[in-house]
């Protein structure tokens, strides 16, 4: 075997694992084929009448194996509620009325107007499918049905919760990606926009606006893995092993979410008064590289260690001795000028929000 085969299956194994936690999706379909197949197996060895319908019990671990514990639990709760209260309805209605198309729409139509309660979440759809399997094939024996159907979800349920309380995920990588993409964005931003200023042309507003836009997707991206990463840690064991690390994510997250906020508002300014069409422009030629300059420590402020391996000072702190500077600028630009320059004071203060943010 070659060196270079050598390295590659030394190095095989963390590869791998890089990419097992980047996709959590993966470890998902794994716990829920095995919690399915054990569901199964529990299934098949039930005495009768469990025994007669065994794939009910793949079912329940299907719907127990989520990304998180939490969910795991909360989703297998809601689900069998929601059956037992579609498998009511079906009975209640099946003892007065015989089969026909008036039972069915009346099922169908009490399960749906029960589905929309809050108790059940996202698992309402449950109880019209509960009702519809009950009134169909439970036809003639009823009760055995219905006790089958619902105690093999139940068994079910029981297992893929137990699959994920063995494997829990913790999801710490996927929302630290998330969070990395929305500070690369957020630094690409403000590195074009002090650019543009440099430039001393008008900035587009159609331009902006569209890239202010395109912000919103990683924003809400960020938002939601950092939302499941914590939902992840509730109840799990593996959570206490990591701790600093999901406590790291979270400051990160909010540090990040005020960073957004911040961007945002500076390129509605900026749009708004520093715009094509504009004869009053608010910062002109003297204010506009102050705010640059300004924009660039933001940004550099924004990037991690690893971006800037290569500095020796705080980019936090040079951030903050930026504001200052804009801020004195722009006091002698009011006292010389007399104007309020009301812009370019909005502007420090939505600045200094941020400069407190990654100060702290």
């Amino acid at each position: 075997m070659t060196a270079g085969a050598v390295r590659w299956w030394r190095r095989a194994p963390a590869a791998v694992h890089r990419t097992w936690v980047r996709h959590p999706r993966w470890s998902l379909a794994v716990r829920g084929a095995l919690a399915a197949a054990l569901a199964w197996l529990v299934g098949v060895v039930a005495p009768a009448p469990f025994s007669e319908y065994p794939y009910y019990a793949p079912l329940g671990a299907v719907i127990a194996t989520t990304t998180t514990l939490a969910r795991s639990v909360s989703d297998s709760v809601r689900t069998v509620g929601a059956l037992l209260l579609g498998a009511g309805i079906a009975l209640a209605v099946d003892s007065v009325l015989v089969p026909s198309v008036l039972s069915v729409a009346l099922v169908v139509g009490l399960a749906l107007a029960c589905a929309g309660w809050r108790v059940f979440g996202g698992q309402g759809a449950w109880v019209a499918n509960s009702a519809i399997f009950v009134l169909v094939l439970g036809e003639g024996q009823d009760a055995e049905y219905v006790g089958a159907f619902a105690g093999l979800v139940v068994v079910g349920a029981a297992i893929g919760t137990g699959v994920n309380l063995l494997l829990p995920p913790l999801l710490l990588t996927p929302s630290g990606l998330a969070l990395g993409a929305l500070r690369g964005a957020l630094v690409e931003q403000l590195d074009d926009l002090a650019g543009r200023l440099d430039d001393e042309g008008a900035l587009d507003a159609e331009e902006w606006e569209r890239r202010r836009r395109g912000l919103f997707p990683t924003i809400e991206g960020a938002r939601a893995a950092v939302a499941r990463s914590g939902e992840a840690s509730r109840g799990n064991p593996r959570a206490w092993r990591h701790g600093d690390r999901a406590r790291s994510q979270a400051r990160e997250a909010d540090a990040l979410g005020t960073a957004a906020e911040v961007v945002d508002e500076v390129v509605r300014l900026l749009v708004g008064w520093e715009g094509t069409g504009r004869d009053d422009v608010a910062l002109g030629p003297r204010l506009r590289p102050e705010l640059a300059t300004a924009l660039r420590a933001f940004a550099d402020a924004l990037r991690t260690p690893e971006d800037d391996a290569g500095r020796t000072d705080d980019p936090g702190a040079a951030f903050a001795r930026s504001l200052d500077g804009f801020r004195d600028v722009v006091r002698d630009a009011r006292e010389q000028s007399g104007d309020d320059h009301f812009v370019a004071g909005a502007l420090l203060v939505v600045l200094r929000r941020a400069a407190d943010v990654l100060d702290g």
